[in-house]
């Protein structure tokens, strides 16, 4: 138990006389307390007055837990009439206010402590008020349609707080910021226009009986000019239109203020539900560092108002809006909060400190940044404390004369006034040090543009039509990309191949359908031009990909980047969690098709930068593709159980084939799909249309193509491809488990056989996919004639090789052919059928057991081993790095310069030559092996 008898710290008496005649009011109470009412009066004639006034209430609190006796203070105000309930709200205050600034002064509280309680004071004021008022105005028969009972959560009417009201931030002589709505929706729409009249009429009643200054002082001074359009709306709005302003209107101040809103009095889950609404306002999608210049220019906006421009000096520096004050340190968290709050849950925190923290822990700011901010808030805000206490006058400026300077230092327990004002000093211009560098500023001179290039007059013939594209069209835009064009041109000039570079660099901004963003998130993160550099020298096609989706870029600054990639595991729980956040069908398909593009790109970046190797870049596209799968299936589902009804039986399970099977999925692999399905007995679906059973599941699987194909805002997340479905494009494209497993067992191709090798059954309930597995594994497994097998499967190389026709001899068109990626897949898959080998997801996880069962030698697997890296690894980076076959001579060199590296030879001419070695080799393999 904490109470006034255990204080540990005082103010130094300024005015000893007044201090001592005060301390003798209250003689008997133990010494350290009456050391700290003695400083407090010699410093503050406020809180000497309040001590005086209330003395007796103060000699029976003093044994009281500080908790209990705030509480107690809260507890009391009440009122049966309105002369009643005024004057019981300011005992309240003045009591409150004397015991958080005694407790506050004697080191019992800390600053969260004391804003907390204060906050709470607000409050239960403003909840006691609404209620009354509103409660009067019923009785009155002034709110068609509401009853005495809807006075307890004043009939729809509620409170936001804002500010430091709502960031429970309240100081000692604070305003309180109101935004003041009611939920139209629970009440008839005829008396719409009467009722908005008597909330507006309550609203101009509460904040008279809140702020009017009577004989007993006042409450809050209320501030209501937060709300919409302040000049043009009623102080009272309905939640609907101050959505709509929001929406279409809102500005990024107003963002920012919605950071710490939260409801305070009223109906209180209503004001939750409009705030919940508003998040897609507040928080965007998408990394917002244009937000960084929309707040540089409301500090100086606020900087020119208040003439707060000049030198730094104490004496009459405003610690709240002043160089390095207390708006600096908010406007630097908020800003960080805006920026990436839309993607990162975890930042959106209402108050300061604890958002700091969390901007720490989730690496948007530096830990010991962080640290030194946190601290001078704290300091400053103590600062500001004792400024008001003086006087209780809503004040943030230091004071300019030496009487009131020695004052204030003494109040704070100093007895150098020169030593207190340094402190200050120091901690004001290293706030401002730490924080200014942050935003970005339009009278920054702008570099000399740096033009190394070989042809200078071809450089300026591209870089001079810059400024018609569709990203430059707002100055804005403009204006930022007129500060970043000397570094980007001195970073392309730097690159290996500037040329190539520059024009790579020229397709991905005219791609651009706006710039602001995506500039202003350069801007604040310059390695990112870096990053960008690379792929225009080396992967033009990945740039013009970037210049569609530049959102892509967000995942960079986000922590993890360049760590090694998450397993499947990890990919399917990131992905559930982004879509569980979603509330509509739609809205699961675009957060589906941002996070598929991010995870692409950064596999990606991790195969341009050697971070990840090839092998390790098929598994993570193939992982990212089957978490898509895992998770956008039974969103699919649900959304088409509401108009048919739940999938009949043991529903559908995804088979995924080919490349996706195998995990070597590539930047451009589609997907293969079989989709198999099991009513049990069910003859149609339950829902409110009903389907025959092969209706239903073809219309699902329609459904599931849809959601993986169709352009949405986000784009398409893959191509699908179900012809390796039975009986191909003439099947259905649902199949029943029954008539896939006769159909595997009894109709199959060779080569249907030999796709179910590499199949893996993706999405679906588990128990269904129990059952396809065991249904594959039997049509696998079963005897084979070897010598048809081989026989058919001659009969495929044949084929392959008769429709590559005159690109035989070309060694980069690698896919199919003779010792080539399809051949050497067939002898493999061959393999596997002719030995039962099934569930083995990869071509290289497979040589051990083909060895094992004498397909193949110790040193043939070994050869096709090192083989399938050499192809997979140079497809891999050709799918991400160009459109359409390599082609050495029309290729950039940076391109061919990374397929030198991942193939580890010397040149281009040695890894033709590696190519065409390889397929040789690879060649007689199959020929040898594949003998009826």
């Amino acid at each position: 138990m904490t109470t006034l008898e255990h204080v540990t710290a005082s103010p130094i008496p300024y005015d000893p006389e007044r201090g001592a005649e005060t301390r003798a009011l209250f003689e008997g109470l133990p010494s350290n307390l009456l050391d700290l009412i003695e400083g407090v009066a010699g410093c503050s004639p406020y809180l000497e007055l309040m001590m005086q006034r209330e003395a007796d209430w103060l000699r029976d609190n003093v044994s009281v837990d500080l908790d209990q006796a705030f509480a107690a203070i809260l507890e009391d105000i009440s009122g049966d009439n309105f002369q009643m309930l005024s004057d019981n709200l300011r005992t309240a205050k003045r009591r409150g206010a004397l015991l958080a600034g005694l407790a506050d002064l004697g080191g019992l509280w800390s600053l969260e402590q004391v804003t907390g309680a204060l906050t709470d004071l607000a409050d239960k004021a403003v909840q006691v008020s609404l209620v009354f008022l509103v409660g009067a105005e019923i009785a009155r028969g002034k709110l068609p349609g509401c009853t005495p009972e809807d006075a307890a959560d004043a009939a729809g009417m509620v409170a936001l707080a804002m500010g430091k009201m709502g960031a429970r931030e309240l100081n000692y002589s604070s305003d309180i910021d109101l935004i003041m709505l009611f939920d139209e929706t629970r009440h008839d729409p005829e008396n719409y226009g009467e009722l908005r009249a008597g909330f507006i009429r309550i609203t101009q009643q509460m904040v008279k009986l809140l702020s009017a200054v009577t004989g007993g002082g006042y409450v809050f001074r209320t501030d209501l000019r937060l709300r919409p359009d302040p000049s043009s709306t009623p102080v009272c709005i309905a939640m609907e239109p101050a959505e709509r302003y929001y929406e279409s209107l809102g500005r990024t101040w107003e963002r920012a203020a919605f950071i710490k809103a939260r409801p305070c009095a009223g109906a209180i889950e209503a004001g939750w539900a409009f705030l919940d609404r508003l998040k897609p306002f507040i928080w965007r999608k998408y990394l917002d560092f244009a937000a960084i210049q929309d707040a540089h220019d409301m500090r100086l906006r606020i900087r020119d108002h208040k003439k707060l421009h000049g030198p730094l000096n104490v004496p009459g520096h405003d610690m709240k809006l002043g160089l390095g004050g207390i708006r600096e340190i908010e406007f630097f968290t908020q800003t960080r909060q805006i920026i990436g709050g839309g993607r990162d849950v975890d930042i959106r925190q209402r108050e300061t400190l604890p958002a700091l923290k969390a901007l720490v822990e989730k690496g948007w700011v530096e830990p010991d940044m962080a640290t030194y901010l946190n601290d001078a808030y704290i300091a400053h805000r103590t600062i500001e404390h004792r400024l008001q206490m003086l006087e209780d006058a809503q004040t943030h400026k230091m004071p300019k004369s030496l009487e009131k300077r020695e004052r204030m230092a003494a109040f704070c327990g100093s007895s150098n006034l020169d030593a207190f004002e340094a402190d200050i000093k120091a901690r004001c211009q290293n706030v401002h040090d730490l924080t200014e560098k942050f935003f970005a500023t339009d009278e920054e001179e702008a570099k000399p543009e740096r033009v190394d290039f070989a042809r200078p007059e071809f450089v300026e013939s591209i870089v001079e039509k810059w400024t018609s594209l569709p990203a430059m069209r707002s100055e804005r835009a403009s204006h930022i990309f007129a500060r970043l064009k000397p570094e980007i041109l001195s970073r392309l000039a730097d690159s290996a191949n500037p040329e190539e570079a520059l024009i790579q660099f020229d397709a991905f901004l005219s791609g651009l359908p706006a710039g602001v963003q995506l500039f202003s998130l350069f801007e604040a993160n310059p390695p990112l031009l870096d990053l960008l550099v690379d792929i225009c020298a080396t992967a033009p096609e990945l740039a013009r990909y970037l210049g569609r989706n530049s959102q892509v870029f967000d995942a960079v600054v986000g922590q993890g980047f360049f760590e090694s990639l998450p397993d499947l595991p990890c990919l399917q729980a990131e992905l559930a969690d982004e879509i569980e956040a979603t509330e509509f069908y739609e809205d699961a398909l675009d957060a589906t098709r941002r996070w598929v593009k991010e995870k692409q790109f950064r596999i990606g970046v991790h195969l341009l930068r050697q971070i990840s190797s090839a092998d390790e870049a098929a598994v993570a596209y193939s992982d990212v593709a089957e978490s898509c799968l895992t998770n956008l299936f039974p969103v699919v589902c649900k959304n088409f159980s509401r108009r048919y009804g739940p999938p009949p039986g043991k529903g559908a399970a995804v088979i995924g084939m080919g490349k996706l099977g195998s995990k070597e999925m590539t930047a451009t692999s589609d997907l293969d799909l079989i989709v198999v399905y099991d009513a049990e007995d069910a003859e149609s679906s339950t829902g409110p249309k009903q389907l025959a059973i092969t209706t239903y599941f073809a219309r699902l699987t329609q459904a599931l193509l849809s959601a993986l194909t169709v352009q949405t805002s986000e784009g398409a997340l893959y191509q699908v491809d179900m012809r390796l479905r039975p009986s191909g494009k003439q099947g259905p494209v649902a199949t029943s488990i029954n008539a896939f497993r006769e159909y595997q067992m009894n109709q199959a191709w060779t080569w249907e056989h030999l796709a179910l090798s590499r199949a893996r059954v993706v999405a679906g309930r588990s128990d269904l996919a129990i059952d396809v597995r065991e249904a594959m594994r039997a049509a696998v497994c079963q005897p084979h004639d070897r010598a048809k097998v081989i026989s058919d499967v001659q009969d495929m190389r044949a084929k392959l090789a008769d429709a590559k026709g005159d690109a035989t001899d070309n060694p980069w068109e690698m896919k199919s052919g003779s010792g080539w990626l399809m051949d050497i897949e067939l002898l493999l898959q061959t393999g596997a059928v002719l030995y039962g080998i099934i569930e083995v997801e990869r071509p290289l996880d497979m040589l051990p057991r083909l060895v094992d069962v004498g397909w193949l030698t110790q040193a043939q697997a070994d050869q096709i081993a090192a083989a399938l890296k050499l192809y997979m690894g140079i497809q891999q980076v050709a799918r991400l790095a160009v459109d359409g076959p390599i082609d050495p001579e029309n290729s950039g060199q940076g391109f061919l310069d990374l397929l030198v590296k991942v193939a580890g030879v010397d040149d281009i001419d040695a890894l033709e030559a590696l190519l065409r070695s390889t397929a040789k080799d690879m060649a007689e393999i199959v020929d040898q092996t594949l003998k009826v």
